[in-house]
């Protein structure tokens, strides 16, 4: 089971397409405010990033769609830090209805980047330790059936 984020949001009329759901692009969206808020619960803020002049981007996401959510639901989301480097993060998400149906999933790989010359970078030294904190929970966690999936026809 990941750990779950500080961040519950409920789907908004502009949210939702003409299939009468929430549209694949607010998921991403999501996603990622969920992963600055996975930061945040790590400890590592903007201003934090500020004094470093340091940041992160997203290299890779793969997002499952499980179910349907609708105009007015809520989801909860959790995370799990899969692995780590000196620079790169694997990092796993769910987004879950408030009764637990879990109703999709991210896997993203986040990489630390300079923000003067906006090339990959080690993470500053209180940023991985910050990292390793993390990991001492995580490592112990079941690795989601979810991970590393490949999209294809099945033949």
């Amino acid at each position: 089971m990941a750990i779950p984020l500080n961040y519950t949001v409920q789907v908004q009329e502009g949210w939702v397409d003409y299939n009468g759901h929430m549209n694949d692009a607010e998921y991403a969206k999501v996603f990622s405010k969920a992963g600055f808020q996975m930061m945040l619960s790590m400890g590592i803020t903007r201003e934090k990033l500020n004094d470093y002049n340091y940041t992160y981007f997203t290299l890779e996401t793969h997002i499952c769609y499980l179910k349907e959510i609708l105009l007015g639901e809520k989801v909860q989301l959790e995370w799990q830090l899969i692995d780590f480097d000196h620079k790169r993060m694997h990092v796993f998400f769910r987004m879950k209805k408030e009764d637990g149906t879990p109703v999709a999933t991210s896997e993203q790989m986040v990489i630390g980047v300079s923000s003067e010359t906006r090339k990959s970078a080690s993470f500053p030294g209180e940023f991985l330790n910050l990292i390793e904190e993390a990991w001492m929970t995580h490592k112990e966690l079941d690795k989601p059936k979810e991970i590393g999936r490949v999209i294809g026809i099945k033949r």
